[in-house]
């Protein structure tokens, strides 16, 4: 390793950041999945984490759900969901990660018969917890899948709305492939009506994937999109963006597992057309990656330089969905670290 990478990555190590794409559950690591199977009496098919994390061979979205959805049948218990947030939010915090917005799928847990009021009470406890003991500010973005029905998703919009204090927004994520966001259209309409704010994950080089962008950027009016990086190749859906000033959070390691590449260029290519690009890590667990590595990969992949890691920390706090306060707080010490 050269001085100069060393160099970058202690800077990246220190500079605050905010996390917008992470799913909570997407962070069970295997020496906790096995933790949380013993206490639960539930029988696991590895019998190490190694062979855990020698199992991860994910080459497109359908195969890591596959992994991704069994491996949440550890999680039973509000212990066993705080367990999880607080490994996270460690780490994060570790990281210099100052405030993250954390997505959970409270359908993945309820459809296995975990009550709402479980997955939720473990989650806001440890978030709590985290900004007293951490400094570490979290909130929660509660999630819809979008290879189950509207119905459902409405159904779990209504069961949310008794802890609307907890809740900053809603998303939509897991299988695209034939789960267009129009078909939550009402769905997402009643959230915005309820208070929540609204963003979708529009997945990497999936069918159909430039009209998806167009559907949550103008149909359903998102105010943020998750990964979305495939609007670059559509002029106009890059111009659409712009003009609604939303924020993109891409996860360039996530990326590299599912498809060919990080999106590199791709990425950048948008930070220069004057979209907000942010970096964040998915689901860190599965991929290898918190924050901090997803910096350090895409700056190496597309040699990026102080300034332009800067302006992506910036623009974290920039599209993130907090008080202008807090964020012109945050900014600051990004502004005070960056000299």
């Amino acid at each position: 390793m050269t001085s100069t990478t060393t160099d970058l990555r202690e800077f990246i190590a220190g500079l605050p950041k905010a996390e917008l794409h992470l799913h909570i559950e997407g962070t069970l690591e295997p020496e906790l999945k096995f933790a949380l199977a013993r206490r639960n009496g539930i029988a696991l098919e590895h019998a190490t984490a190694e062979e855990v994390r020698a199992s991860y061979d994910f080459d497109s979205l359908s195969s890591f759900l596959t992994v991704y959805y069994d491996s949440m049948r550890v999680l039973v218990t509000a212990d066993d969901f705080y367990d999880l947030a607080m490994a996270y939010l460690t780490k994060a915090a570790g990281q210099n990660v100052r405030y993250a917005e954390i997505f959970f799928d409270p359908q993945a847990h309820t459809s296995r018969g975990v009550p709402f009021p479980t997955i939720i009470g473990g989650l806001r406890r440890a978030l709590v917890d985290a900004r007293r003991d951490l400094g570490i500010h979290g909130e929660l973005i509660l999630c819809f899948l979008r290879d189950f029905t509207a119905e459902h998703a409405m159904s779990t919009l209504m069961e949310s709305l008794p802890y609307r204090d907890w809740i900053l927004g809603v998303g939509l994520d897991s299988d695209e492939r034939g789960n267009p966001p129009a078909k939550f259209a009402e769905v997402f309409a009643r959230a915005r009506a309820e208070g929540y704010l609204l963003t979708m994950h529009c997945d990497i080089d999936q069918e159909g994937t430039h009209e998806h962008i167009r559907q949550a950027v103008e149909d359903i009016r998102v105010d943020r999109i998750d990964h979305g990086s495939n609007a670059v190749e559509r002029p106009e859906l890059v111009e659409a963006i712009k003009e609604r000033g939303l924020g993109l959070t891409c996860c360039p390691v996530s990326n590299g597992w599912v498809v060919d590449g990080m999106k590199g260029p791709e990425i950048v290519a948008l930070l220069d057309a004057g979209i907000p690009v942010t970096i964040n890590s998915d689901d860190p667990a599965y991929f290898g990656a918190y924050v901090a590595e997803n910096y350090e990969r895409l700056a190496a992949d597309a040699d990026l330089d102080r300034d332009q890691l800067v302006r992506l920390a910036r623009n974290s706090f920039e599209v993130a969905w907090l008080s202008g306060r807090e964020r012109e707080q945050y900014l600051a010490e990004i502004a005070a670290y960056a000299g």
